[in-house]
C-alpha cells in the first residue's frame, strides 16, 4: 500500500482543464491545447507523497529547470512555451508555472548513472550487472562507473515503484530506433550536465529524464535536473564505500528510515509527518544545490 496520505483537491481555475494529479506536479490543459504544469511544495518518498510540504519546493524545481533547459536546446528541444501564468491563475503559481507543448509522452524513465547507488547498487550487489549491463568486480556504494550507462525503468503510477528494465524491454515498447534516440540524448544530456555540475564543485551522480515525441522528434519534457529527479554530491565530500552527503531528498529518505520517524517502509502504514527540523534542512538543500549550479542567490 502506498500513494497519497492527503491527496489534495485540484484547484480550478477559469478555462482550464484538470487532467492528473501527480507526485509533484499538477497538469492542466488550457483553451489552445497546451498543458500548463503546476509544480507543488509536495514531498514523496518510497512511493508515498508526504503529508508534509517542502517551502518553495515548487519554485526552486521550475526555477532550476528552467536554467537547465536554457543549457540543452542544442542537444535536444523541450516542451517549454511560456512562463505566463494563465488567466484567472491563483497568485500562488507564480514561480512554478509553465506552459508547455502537448507531447506524446514516451512510457520509459530514462535513467542516466555515472555512479552506483540506490536501486543500481541493490541489483549490483545481486548479479553484478544494472539493467542487464555487467559491471566491473570491486564496486561499492558511490563508485564512479568506467563510463556513463543509459538503466531506463518504467513509468510507474502514484503509489507504485518505477521498475528498472533492460534496453531491450524499451526497444520492445518504443521501436528500436526511438530507443537508441532515447539513449544517446539521455546520455548526451548528463554528460553536459555532470561537467557543468562538476565546475561547480557537485557530482551528478545520475539523474532521470522523460521524453515525448512532437512530430516524430524527440522533446525533453517534464523538470530536468533537479534535487527530485538527480542525485547531486558534494565533489569535497565523496568517498565511496559509503552514503554520500547529498543535495537533493536523500536526507529525507535517510530520515523515514531512521528509528526517529519510527515507520517502517515495508509496512502498511503511511509514513508520519515530517518534523519542522527535517523540513527545513530539506529546504535548506534544495535551495544550496540551485545556489551552487546557478551561481546565483535564490530570492
Amino acid at each position: 500500500m502506498s500513494g497519497f496520505v492527503e491527496k489534495p483537491e485540484p484547484v480550478e481555475v477559469p478555462g482550464l482543464v484538470h487532467l492528473h494529479t501527480g507526485k509533484v506536479r499538477d497538469l492542466y490543459r488550457d483553451g489552445d491545447g497546451r498543458l500548463v504544469m503546476v509544480a507543488s511544495d509536495r514531498m514523496s518518498a518510497y512511493d508515498w507523497v508526504l503529508p508534509t510540504e517542502i517551502p518553495d519546493k515548487g519554485r526552486v524545481l521550475t526555477r532550476l529547470s528552467l536554467w537547465w533547459f536554457e543549457r540543452l536546446t542544442d542537444l535536444v528541444p523541450n516542451h517549454v512555451l511560456s512562463t505566463e501564468l494563465p488567466p484567472g491563475a491563483p497568485a500562488d503559481w507564480e514561480g512554478r508555472t509553465l506552459v508547455c507543448r502537448s507531447l506524446d509522452m514516451l512510457p520509459v524513465e530514462c535513467v542516466a548513472r555515472g555512479y552506483l547507488t540506490g536501486s543500481g547498487l541493490a541489483e549490483y550487489e545481486r548479479t553484478r550487472t544494472v539493467c542487464g549491463l555487467a559491471l566491473p568486480e570491486g564496486l561499492t556504494d558511490g563508485s564512479e562507473l568506467p563510463s556513463p550507462i543509459f538503466t531506463p525503468a518504467t513509468k510507474a503510477e502514484v503509489g507504485e515503484h518505477d521498475e528498472n528494465v533492460a534496453y531491450e524491454e524499451v526497444a520492445r515498447q518504443v521501436g528500436a530506433e526511438t530507443a537508441a534516440e532515447l539513449r544517446q540524448a539521455t546520455l548526451a544530456v548528463y554528460d553536459r550536465a555532470r561537467e557543468i555540475a562538476r565546475d561547480r564543485g557537485i557530482i551528478l551522480a545520475d539523474t532521470k529524464f522523460e521524453f515525448g515525441l512532437a512530430d516524430g522528434s524527440l522533446v525533453l519534457a517534464d523538470e530536468v535536473l533537479t534535487p527530485d529527479s538527480s542525485r547531486f554530491w558534494p565533489v569535497d565530500q565523496w568517498a565511496p564505500g559509503r552514503p554520500q552527503p547529498s543535495f537533493d531528498k536523500q536526507y529525507v529518505r535517510d530520515w523515514l528510515t531512521s528509528p526517529a520517524s519510527g515507520w517502517d517502509r515495508h509496512g502498511d502504514t503511511p509514513p508520519p509527518p515530517l518534523p519542522d527540523d527535517v523540513v527545513a534542512q530539506t529546504r535548506a538543500r534544495y535551495v544550496e544545490a540551485y545556489e551552487r549550479l546557478t551561481l546565483t542567490r535564490w530570492q
